[in-house]
């Protein structure tokens, strides 16, 4: 098959690149075994560990806050050495590997499977989001609706796993239900094996990059280069990351386990953590950002601004895998639509069900208004997005108006609740993610999309602290009643914070857009 170069990619026909497809189910398994994990932690804590409430949630922010921060660590190694590529094959190894330690016996080895899968989805996780960037030419109108349908197929990934590994767990085996995340991860790396052939240059290392551009004098650099003479200053191989830089990646990543696996057992250590990188990420950009041009660095400021506001978005909307799964599984009935239903299962399909029938028509909203020069800006989009979650999370406190005295609140008023929350989702996310590649160089790519998932880090773990302060009021003696009231309470107060923040986004969107420039 002959080599793409990246202008025909680009330069396709239609609304979307041939390529995204075979990314997208790549990423749909990859989100399978992912939301299949995500949906099972806080209730096999609670119930199966036996964990208090609050100690799962913690645990739950501090395992999640740990994933995702290793996403800007993965974005930084395959920006700087690895690429895309093989940053991807080798999380997809790693989390693999930790899906097989669960399925061998979750109870003994929870914490073990668990550090390999938080290193494994931070190589992969950053990497594919930034190559469906790349298909898109600079100002490409088409970018966000191919976001938005990317975003679309991930979340068939999500509902699949969401609703069938908990499913497993609760009513089979609970090494069933982790042995499945290790089947459906591994047909997502073999599709990926075979998706490579379509990418052309993208997602290529700066190894191989280099190796392509110089031909046999790019393969022998290493033992004869102009750094070998002493001449560096005119060696473009001299800045090249060598062969053993990659293994060096490896191993390291492999040593840290168990490094990784006190940090996720020990919440005290994440608290740690959390204090430490976020200043040296911000530090380390700041640099970055030094080295850029003055439009560069506006740019980037306005990057700055979406990621802020992201972690107070991730922080009320994953409550979904904390505190509304224990919710679910002790105050809403099991009756959808005269169906009976598992509440945990729909808990975790719900948003991916609706994401799947709502995405495709966001973006044809967004294509529409785009051909009538009425399409809302971005930041005007952000603002949207925390309205529609703050509508969602009043509606879930007014599902204790809809419960009898036994606890027990209607399924159908809950999944209404997430319906409303997904349309924020769907109006922030899937755009973030496109302004990550939008706004940021091509040298810092990764490392921006690292970021963004980097900020859902500090939400993830400010969600457990949120949802771990919902069950302060409440002990092993509190009846369902007790739990639902307390729960529903918190659920108010994280609306009202949803809405003022997104009053705030759309007041200051004017100043914003002047950063991003051209950028829309």
């Amino acid at each position: 098959m002959k080599n793409l170069t990246l202008a025909e990619i680009q330069n396709f026909k239609g609304k979307y690149p041939k390529q995204i497809w075979s990314l997208f189910f790549s990423e749909m398994w990859e989100r399978f075994c992912f939301y299949g994990m995500r949906g099972m932690l806080t209730y096999f804590m609670v119930y199966e560990l036996f964990m208090k409430d609050d100690t799962a949630q913690l645990q739950y922010g501090a395992i999640q806050a740990f994933v995702y921060a290793f996403t800007f660590i993965g974005g930084l190694f395959a920006d700087k050495i690895l690429g895309f590529r093989k940053s991807l094959f080798w999380g997809a190894i790693l989390m693999i590997t930790g899906s097989c330690i669960l399925a061998y016996n979750p109870h003994q080895f929870f914490f073990l499977g668990i550090s390999f899968t938080v290193i494994g989805t931070g190589f992969f996780k950053p990497n594919i989001s930034t190559m469906v960037g790349q298909l898109y030419k600079d100002g490409d109108e088409r970018r966000d609706a191919g976001f938005s349908l990317f975003y679309s197929g991930i979340n068939l990934g999500a509902l699949l796993g969401g609703a069938i590994c908990i499913y497993l767990g609760k009513h089979y085996s609970w090494n069933w239900a982790f042995g499945m995340a290790a089947v459906v991860m591994t047909i997502s790396l073999v599709n990926f094996i075979f998706t490579k052939k379509k990418l052309g240059p993208i997602g290529l290392s700066p190894l191989e990059l280099f190796q392509q551009k110089n031909g046999a004098l790019g393969k022998e650099y290493e033992t004869f280069t102009a750094e070998s003479l002493g001449d560096t200053d005119n060696d473009p191989a001299a800045k090249c990351p060598k062969k053993w830089h990659e293994y060096a990646v490896y191993i390291l990543s492999l040593a840290a386990i168990p490094l990784i696996m006190t940090m996720v057992s020990k919440t005290e250590y994440t608290n740690l953590f959390m204090y430490i990188v976020g200043p040296l990420t911000l530090i380390y950009l700041f640099w970055e950002m030094a080295k850029c041009t003055h439009s560069e660095r506006k740019k980037l400021g306005a990057t700055l601004v979406f990621i802020v506001f992201s972690i107070l978005f991730w922080a009320i909307y994953e409550q979904a895998g904390g505190s509304l799964s224990l919710f679910a599984a002790r105050n809403l009935n099991n009756r959808l639509l005269g169906i009976t239903v598992d509440p945990n299962s729909i808990n975790n399909a719900a948003n991916s069900l609706f994401v799947i029938i709502l995405a495709f028509l966001f973006s044809l909203l967004w294509l529409a208004l785009a051909k009538k020069k009425k399409e809302p800006n971005s930041v005007v989009k952000f603002g949207l997005g925390f309205l529609f979650l703050g509508a969602g999370f009043f509606l879930f406190y007014l599902l204790r108006f809809f419960a009898g005295t036994d606890g027990v609140s209607s399924l159908n008023m809950f999944v209404v609740a997430y319906l409303v929350v997904t349309c924020g989702e769907l109006a922030l996310s899937p755009i973030g993610l496109s302004l990550m590649t939008k706004l940021s160089p091509m040298k810092l790519q990764g490392v921006m999309m690292g970021m963004w998932f980097l900020a859902s880090a500090y939400g993830q773990y400010l969600a457990g602290i949120l949802g771990a302060g919902l069950s302060h009021g409440v002990n092993e003696k509190s009846s369902n009643y007790d739990y639902l009231i307390e729960y529903t309470a918190g659920y108010r107060h994280f609306a009202i914070y949803a809405l003022i923040a997104g009053v705030v986004l759309i007041a200051i969107s004017p100043i914003v857009r002047k950063l991003m420039q051209e950028v829309k």
